[in-house]
């Protein structure tokens, strides 16, 4: 059995992150937002430290590319954007960043280029996916009544592909809710995080 923690939009809360290291899991998968505006980075590395080369890290739209990668190789995570991982019976799928904001964040991809990268995925099952962004016009991305700001590209990927499992943060709002997309089960983990046992 492999255990996997999955948590999203950190921002900065040490005390959130250090109780989600405490906890047992075989992976640890923080899917984006660990801190506001790229800032503090090496504060939240410090705590994840001693789950050492078990923590695969996405970039949210808080964080670039860049600065994940050399995060990661800083304290020996896994850059997980754009990554797979092959567990007995599985594979894991990371793709960080969100659809455009209207705060211009360092980690936006346009709707195109969210399902291009989302594409390679595509063939892949039994699958479970994790994304920065939540699916567009679900219970996942809502704000409030009327206003939902997930991704298009990722809505169509779940429907199209089904994964088994699909986990996002980004919208805070919308924590811990988990809404039945076709056969998917889809979660925003939130800094609460969600431990699934494969």
């Amino acid at each position: 059995m492999s255990r996997l923690l999955a948590f999203s939009d950190i921002h900065n809360d040490a005390r959130a992150l250090e109780r989600l290291m405490a906890q047992d899991a075989d992976y640890y998968f923080a899917a984006g937002d660990l801190v506001s505006w790229g800032r503090g980075l090496d504060k939240m590395g410090e705590i994840m430290k001693p789950r050492g080369n078990r923590v695969y890290v996405l970039p949210g739209n808080h964080e670039s590319e860049a600065d994940t990668a050399a995060f990661c190789k800083r304290f020996g995570f896994v850059n997980f954007h754009g990554a797979t991982l092959e567990l007995p019976g599985v594979t894991v799928a990371g793709l960080g960043y969100s659809s455009p904001t209207p705060f211009d964040t360092p980690g936006e991809y346009s709707e195109e280029e969210m399902a291009a990268r989302l594409a390679k995925f595509e063939e892949l099952r039994p699958l479970v996916m994790i994304c920065h962004a939540p699916p567009l016009d679900t219970k996942l991305d809502r704000v409030h009544e009327g206003l939902h700001a997930g991704s298009r590209a990722v809505r169509e990927f779940i429907e199209k592909v089904q994964p088994a499992h699909f986990f996002c943060g980004h919208i805070h709002e919308a924590e811990g809710v988990v809404e039945q997309i076709g056969s998917t089960r889809a979660m925003n983990v939130g800094k609460t995080g969600y431990l699934l046992e494969l």
